[in-house]
C-alpha cells in the first residue's frame, strides 16, 4: 500500500479518491449481487448501500443440496471388473521392468 505523501493531503485529490472508490465498491456489490443471483438461481437484487448489506453479503450462504447417486448392482460389477483389468495391467507391467 502506498504510503500518503504531502501530496496526497490536498482535500480536492483525497475527496476524489474516495469517490472513485465507492463507485467500485457500488459495481462490485452488484457484480457479486449478480452471481449470488446465479448460483441461487433467482434474480439478482439491486444491493443496498447500507452497512447491513455488508454484513449479509459476507454471511455464507447455504449451498443446495445435492441427491446421493444411486449405482446399480451391475453398475458396480462392471466397475470394479474394470478396475481390477486395470491393475492387473498396471501390475503386469511393474513385473516386466
Amino acid at each position: 500500500m502506498a504510503r500518503p505523501t504531502s501530496q496526497m493531503q490536498d482535500p480536492s485529490i483525497l475527496v476524489a479518491a474516495l469517490e472513485g472508490l465507492e463507485l467500485q465498491k457500488k459495481r462490485i456489490e452488484e457484480q457479486i449481487s449478480m452471481v449470488r443471483g446465479l448460483l441461487g438461481g433467482r434474480k439478482a437484487a439491486a444491493p443496498s448501500t447500507t452497512s447491513s448489506s455488508v454484513a449479509a453479503a459476507s454471511a455464507p450462504s447455504p449451498s443446495p443440496t445435492r441427491r446421493k447417486r444411486v449405482l446399480s448392482e451391475e453398475a458396480r460389477l462392471r466397475i470394479a471388473a474394470a478396475q481390477k483389468k486395470r491393475w492387473a495391467a498396471f501390475r503386469k507391467g511393474k513385473k516386466a521392468e
